[in-house]
């Protein structure tokens, strides 16, 4: 079967110089990319077409012989291996401004961030509050500043991949050749070798450290919410910023109050003489109780909304306190007072239980 005219296949006349050729890969490269054309199903092999071209022309040895013979050499179709980063490098460029697989190994590296989780009373989170958390984080190392060299001495070029962090494979199958770019397993793709790493750190640039960090807690933070302490995570890396530390908030449940919200709710005592006369009660609050006047013929179970006496907001303001009065109905009354319900009950025309006499009361015992 007779060889794909390469040149053809490139748009390029056979007198074409390298730099004619790359840009007219570069350009069809990126028109007939399948991460372009994902709706067509031939773009994948129109692609490989380009590609097998591209490598065909962009050697000058390989040149030659296709020229002459109209063929390749043995095994010369997808085998870039010692030629740069081959044609992949190209499409990448235009895609992503840099090489496949490859990040920027010099670029700084920002630290981690942390999480605390913090436990607070309803109090604290009302008045705020500072707490001190104790944690153990990565710190620049002492010793050798970050570098993970010992003193005296500086990283190497990886002999493995030559200082470039990768290492390419190349390999034929039954579908064409292909090669594969995977990070240096010498260097962790690096592309530095330490000879001599830093006895304190072992050669990571940190240290593990016991830090006791302030934690400042605003007035009004709620349950779930969390707070940014900006720059106490862990150190970055080649100069990389700090990361931050986030403390996790959790109330206490509390003996009197609910929170939703700003808002608060709670119940309050008050006798059946205050809720058919009317009268002041004392209902309480985070920063102090209130006096409030109640109307006559209140009715168990009314709801007396404070304004501006709930939880603050971080962002400005206050909620309201909402009270619920719970009616009690005493247990203990004396003769007297038994006699003057009784009275009021009949001028009502409502009917009561009769007080039991003592011996029907010694019967009940007995029984």
């Amino acid at each position: 079967m007779a060889m794909a005219d390469y040149y053809h296949t490139l748009g390029v006349d056979r007198t074409a110089t390298q730099e004619e050729i790359k840009q007219a890969f570069r350009r069809l490269a990126r028109e007939h990319h399948p991460d372009v054309r994902k709706d067509d199903p031939k773009a994948n092999e129109r692609f490989k077409e380009i590609n097998e071209a591209y490598q065909a022309l962009s050697d000058p040895e390989r040149r030659a012989h296709y020229d002459r013979y109209g063929t390749l050499p043995r095994g010369a179709v997808g085998d870039v291996t010692g030629t740069g980063f081959g044609p992949f490098d190209d499409i990448f460029d235009m895609f992503f401004g840099r090489r496949a697989g490859r990040p920027d190994r010099d670029a700084p590296e920002a630290g981690a961030d942390l999480r605390v989780d913090l436990e607070l009373t309803l109090e604290e989170a009302f008045s705020g509050v500072e707490k001190t958390v104790d944690l153990a984080r990565l710190e620049t190392c002492p010793a050798c500043f970050g570098t993970g060299a010992e003193r005296g001495s500086a990283p190497e070029q990886c002999p493995t991949c030559g200082g470039r962090g990768e290492v390419r494979y190349s390999q034929r199958t039954v579908f064409g050749a292909f090669t594969q770019v995977g990070t240096c397993p010498t260097c962790g793709g690096s592309g530095t070798v330490l000879k001599h790493p830093c006895r304190q750190c072992g050669g990571n640039g940190r240290v593990e450290v016991k830090r006791t960090v302030t934690v400042a807690l605003p007035a009004g933070v709620d349950d779930g919410m969390r707070v940014r302490v900006k720059g106490e995570g862990e150190a970055g890396v080649r100069g990389g910023a700090r990361g931050d530390l986030y403390a996790f908030i959790h109330l206490r449940p509390h003996k009197i109050f609910q929170r939703r919200g700003r808002d608060l709710f709670c119940s309050a005592p008050f006798t059946m003489y205050q809720a058919a006369l009317g009268g002041e009660i004392e209902v309480p609050a985070l920063d102090g109780p209130i006096t409030r006047s109640v109307p006559p013929g209140t009715q168990p179970g009314t709801v007396l909304t404070v304004k501006g006496k709930g939880m603050p907001d971080t962002r400005g303001g206050r909620g309201d306190l909402h009270v619920q009065l719970d009616v009690r109905v005493p247990t203990d009354l004396s003769t007297e007072e038994r006699k003057i319900l009784e009275q009021l009950a009949a001028q009502r025309g409502q009917k009561v239980a009769p007080r039991k006499k003592l011996s029907d009361k010694m019967k009940d015992m007995l029984q």
